[in-house]
């Protein structure tokens, strides 16, 4: 099966079942010097690509907060469960056509005790830099994906395959959305003051307060307040 089509097969298998994003990016763009994070290539050194998919996050759930955080993670969490249904359908597909697949973490998982690194508190791989990288949109002063329909309102997780598929392009998108160059709001809202509106994060300070404060619950405010 040729690059094209296993990636059209694999795009259809994904919307089929629930995803709102799919996008793949070549795993060679985490080898750019500009890239501060880990590299898939350390945990698959055969891996050429990136699968990234992504689901929306109902308004609703943003809508309530902060009050309603209890369900917004569980929200959150749910989004997480489909995409973990899909991410193993497409991994098994992946594999019938002879290649390796592993399902990358869901993003937003980063500053958990399971996944993240815990000197950095930095994921194994940036899934929001391989969905720029696979054209699904622009960095957002809140560090997170925005979404041309969905704004910063996604969860993600990904595969990394050694898989030839078809890569996408980010093309004209800048980096960082042209919105946030006059914004701030996020910065502004963050309870943490973990964000800064000259777009540097503590990460730290955004773990201690979702883990130690929040209790695990998520906070969800830099999204809430996004215009976009």
């Amino acid at each position: 099966m040729s690059r094209y089509s296993l990636t059209g097969n694999l795009r259809h298998a994904a919307f089929q079942h629930g995803a709102d994003l799919f996008g793949v990016a070549d795993a060679s763009c985490f080898l750019s010097p500009d890239y501060q994070g880990n590299r898939p290539q350390e945990i698959m050194p055969g891996g050429t690509s990136v699968v990234v998919l992504g689901v929306s996050v109902p308004r609703g759930a943003f809508s309530t907060l902060p009050k309603g955080r209890g369900e917004y993670t569980n929200t959150l969490m749910a989004g997480t469960a489909t995409l973990r249904v899909i991410a193993f359908f497409l991994a098994r597909q992946i594999e019938r056509e002879g290649y390796l697949a592993t399902i990358v973490p869901t993003e937003g998982s980063e500053y958990g005790y399971w996944y993240a690194d815990r000197a950095t508190l930095k994921a194994d791989l940036s899934l929001k830099y391989a969905a720029y990288h696979a054209g699904l949109g622009s960095f957002g002063r809140n560090h997170l994906l925005v979404h041309p329909d969905y704004g910063a309102r996604v969860r993600m997780t990904g595969i990394l395959t050694d898989a030839p598929l078809e890569a996408g392009d980010p093309g004209p998108a800048p980096f960082l959305h042209p919105a946030c160059e006059s914004c701030g709001k996020c910065a502004d809202i963050c309870p943490a003051k973990a964000l800064s509106r000259d777009g540097t994060l503590d990460r730290e300070r955004c773990a201690d307060y979702m883990f130690r404060e929040l209790g695990g619950l998520r906070c969800g405010m830099c999204i809430r307040v996004c215009p976009l």
